[in-house]
């Protein structure tokens, strides 16, 4: 079919959260059973840019135009009214009930006397399969498909409603080999039908496969829109990492001391496998990975979130059992978790009470508070760590996210944190934010500890970072010195 007439023109679309510019003027088009690529590290913008097609996020700036129309969603019902269908990684079915319940969910036929007509249901759930040479049963029980299968069944259910544009986020991360294929020629299907999709993904070589036309964001900003068959993944590569970061963050020459942290084998049931690495005192070692790599499960294990089920940890040579993160930060290690507003701070709370959180036994007395120590204290780290806030009874939520950001970290460097877990810590917050942030990890080592920084930024991680860890589906896939290797090779071993 040939790509000529726009089924949908997202033009000039910006959209803040905070101090934070997640969109600045991104204009997208798409055509009639074209299959868009849509590329960018974690952050870049993807997710924000597809809520607000969904209806999820509202439009601050910018139109958008379906089938020549300007319309506005004000909720995702809106959406979908228009033929937009987004199929996220973490499936919509209804495990409890049946394919063709699935299929029909909201709107069953219905028989003259006013019943639902499941002869009917059944009947049009296996015509939609079949068109797609599936032989799933539509009376069986979605909790006994497969992922595969699920997937198959929630693009049944946007073809049967009609879905001029089909959104897929991530959509082979569980599948095999054998499944990628039946997906991708599912896909061709839906293009023969004139059907649109927008193919969201991290594995180069499937955007290469399958798609017409790549769109790729960096920071919020369009950065590419090319021809998929005239571009390459040297070209999609350097497109998504940009330039070098040096200058934004330039490294320090730390001077490297003994090892004092090393973990050997470690696994968490089948989602970490043999994991091994160590750190030095003054040095950072950064971990880098794609969705489902398991860099974001390991400092979970590591502080005793999750117990790991094989391999040990050492501290200063010697082994350390820690079950728990109590434990954990008797052995003096600090953790800046990924999701600070659920893990890292108490966001109703004052600046003060979150800074001396981690090191409250040490405010007082038994059970007294020395409250001009504690708020001694906060002061001092919101100086010297530059957070901005009229003072530290502020409530922390009222904070920008780079601002809470330091609050994690100051509440971590006031128990005098030997080995810093960081994940990823400059996730959401503005850039001048993330320079402050990294600064701080560098004067850590400066005073003898050592950082681990799990982080998708990888510009970032190249600047900062003395080591890099690469990890792909739960085992280290490389480890190397930072100045030996380069982003166009990460990216290489990550999406190979």
């Amino acid at each position: 079919m040939p790509l000529n007439d726009l089924v949908l023109e997202m033009s000039h679309i910006s959209k803040n959260f905070s101090v934070v510019r997640a969109l600045d003027d991104v204009s997208v088009q798409l055509r009639r059973g074209e299959v868009l690529g849509l590329l960018g590290e974690n952050g870049a913008g993807k997710s924000t840019l597809i809520k607000i097609l969904s209806g999820a996020y509202s439009l601050e700036a910018g139109e958008i135009v379906v089938d020549g129309e300007k319309v506005v969603f004000d909720g995702p019902a809106e959406s979908l009214k228009h033929g937009i269908r987004v199929i996220y990684q973490e499936l919509s079915s209804f495990d409890p009930i049946t394919v063709a319940e699935n299929i029909f969910a909201g709107d069953p036929p219905v028989s003259r006397a006013g019943f639902v007509d499941w002869k009917a249901m059944v009947v049009e759930s296996r015509r939609v399969l079949s068109s797609f040479n599936s032989t799933i049963d539509p009376q069986a029980v979605i909790e006994n498909l497969s992922v595969a299968e699920k997937q198959i069944v929630e693009i049944a259910k946007a073809v049967h409603t009609r879905a001029k544009i089909i959104v897929m986020d991530e959509p082979t991360s569980a599948l095999n080999e054998r499944d990628v294929r039946t997906l991708f020629a599912i896909i061709e299907r839906l293009k023969d039908d004139g059907i649109s999709v927008i193919y969201i993904t991290h594995r180069l070589e499937e955007i290469l496969e399958i798609t017409d036309r790549t769109v790729v964001l960096r920071d919020g900003r369009k950065v590419g829109d090319v021809l998929t068959p005239e571009t390459s993944k040297q070209e999609l590569v350097n497109l998504i990492v940009g330039k070098d970061f040096s200058e934004l963050y330039p490294k320090q020459d730390i001077p490297k001391g003994e090892v004092i942290f090393e973990v050997r084998k470690l696994c968490y049931q089948d989602k970490l496998q043999d994991v091994s690495f160590d750190l030095r005192a003054g040095e950072i070692v950064a971990f880098f990975g794609l969705l489902g790599s398991g860099i974001h499960l390991l400092f979970n294990v590591i502080f005793g979130d999750l117990k790991k089920t094989g391999g040990e940890v050492l501290i200063d040579g010697r082994p350390a059992r820690i079950p728990s993160p109590s434990v954990a930060k008797k052995h003096s290690l600090g953790f800046v978790p990924i999701d600070r507003k659920e893990e890292g701070v108490a966001v109703t709370m004052d600046v003060k009470s979150n800074v001396v959180a981690a090191n409250i036994e040490n405010m007082g007395k038994g059970a007294r508070i020395d409250k001009r120590l504690e708020k001694s204290r906060a002061e001092t780290w919101v100086a010297k760590l530059n957070i901005k806030t009229p003072g530290v009874q502020q409530v922390v939520n009222n904070l920008s996210g780079g601002n809470q950001q330091k609050v994690v970290v100051a509440k971590w460097l006031e128990r005098d944190s030997k080995i810093l877990l960081m994940a990823e810590p400059t996730r959401g917050i503005d850039v001048g934010s993330k320079a402050e942030i990294y600064r701080i990890a560098e004067e850590c080592c400066q005073k003898g500890a050592g950082v681990l920084i799990v982080s998708s930024e990888l510009p970032e991680i190249m600047a900062i970072s003395d080591r890099i860890v690469v990890m792909k589906d739960g085992r280290v896939a490389g480890e190397f010195r930072t100045e030996d290797t380069n982003p166009t090779e990460l990216m290489h071993i990550v999406t190979s």
